[in-house]
C-alpha cells in the first residue's frame, strides 16, 4: 500500500481544528473552526474522491477519537465518508488506549514502534494507507520518508496560530504537484496532489549574471 496524508490546511500551514471552535483546542488553540465561513459549494467535493482511493485509514488518537465522535453520528448510507470511517479498517496509534476503548468499526490498535508499524502496513498488497489530520503521526512519518502522498485542500486564510503541517524543523523533501485545481464558489480554494520525488534534500542552485544575463549556475 501507499502512504497519504489527506488534510485542509490553511494558507500559513495550519492544519489544526479547521471544522469547530473545539474540535481541537490542544496548546490552548482558540482560532478553531477557521475552515467554516469557506466551506461552501463546491470548496469540499475532492474529499469524497480521497476516500474512494483508501483501502485504510491510520489515524493519531487524538484524531481518531474526535472522528469517532462525529462520524459514528453519521448514519446517511449516502454519505461515503461516514461509511468509510465506520465501516473500513482502521488502525489507531497509542501506546494507551486499549482495545476495548478503541472499539469503532474494524479498529486495530498500533503500539510500539510506529515507524515499523507502518513500514509493515505498507509491505501489504491494496490501495492506499490513509492518515487524516493525525497532526504529530504525520509529522513522524514525513520526518521517516514514509509519506508518498499529500492531498491538500488550502483555504485564503491566515490563522496566525497552531499545528502547521510543516513545522520548523521537518525534513527536507521535494514533491512533484501532480493535481491542481481551484475549486469552484469563487473562495479562492485550491486542492493540491503531491508526489515525493527527493527526500532528504530540497535541492539548492544559484542565480547569477553572465555576459550581462541572468542564468542558473
Amino acid at each position: 500500500m501507499e502512504l497519504s496524508v489527506n488534510t485542509f490546511v490553511s494558507l500559513d500551514g495550519v492544519m489544526q481544528g479547521p471544522g469547530g471552535v473545539q474540535e481541537d483546542p490542544s496548546n490552548g488553540f482558540e482560532r478553531g473552526g477557521w475552515l467554516v465561513p469557506h466551506a461552501g459549494e463546491g470548496q469540499l467535493d475532492p474529499v469524497d474522491g480521497w476516500f474512494r482511493k483508501a483501502d485504510a485509514f491510520l489515524l493519531g488518537r487524538n484524531t481518531f477519537e474526535m472522528m469517532r465522535t462525529y462520524w459514528s453520528q453519521v448514519t446517511d448510507p449516502d454519505n461515503l465518508v461516514a461509511t468509510a470511517l465506520n465501516t473500513w479498517q482502521k488502525y489507531v496509534v497509542s501506546n494507551t488506549l486499549s482495545d476495548e476503548d478503541a472499539a469503532w468499526g474494524n479498529t486495530t490498535v498500533l503500539r510500539g514502534d510506529v515507524v515499523e508499524q507502518v513500514r509493515r502496513l505498507k509491505e501489504q498488497p491494496g490501495g492506499e494507507l490513509q492518515v487524516h489530520g493525525s497532526w504529530q503521526l504525520a509529522r513522524t512519518l514525513h520526518d521517516a520518508g514514509l509519506v508518498d502522498t499529500y492531498r491538500l485542500i488550502q483555504f485564503p486564510v491566515v490563522v496566525g496560530d497552531g499545528k502547521r503541517l510543516f513545522a520548523d524543523g521537518a525534513a527536507p523533501a521535494t514533491y512533484r504537484i501532480t493535481e491542481a485545481e481551484v475549486l469552484s464558489g469563487g473562495a479562492g480554494v485550491v486542492s493540491l496532489t503531491l508526489r515525493q520525488a527527493e527526500f532528504g534534500s530540497p535541492g539548492s542552485g544559484e542565480f547569477v549574471v553572465r555576459d550581462g544575463k541572468e542564468a542558473i549556475a
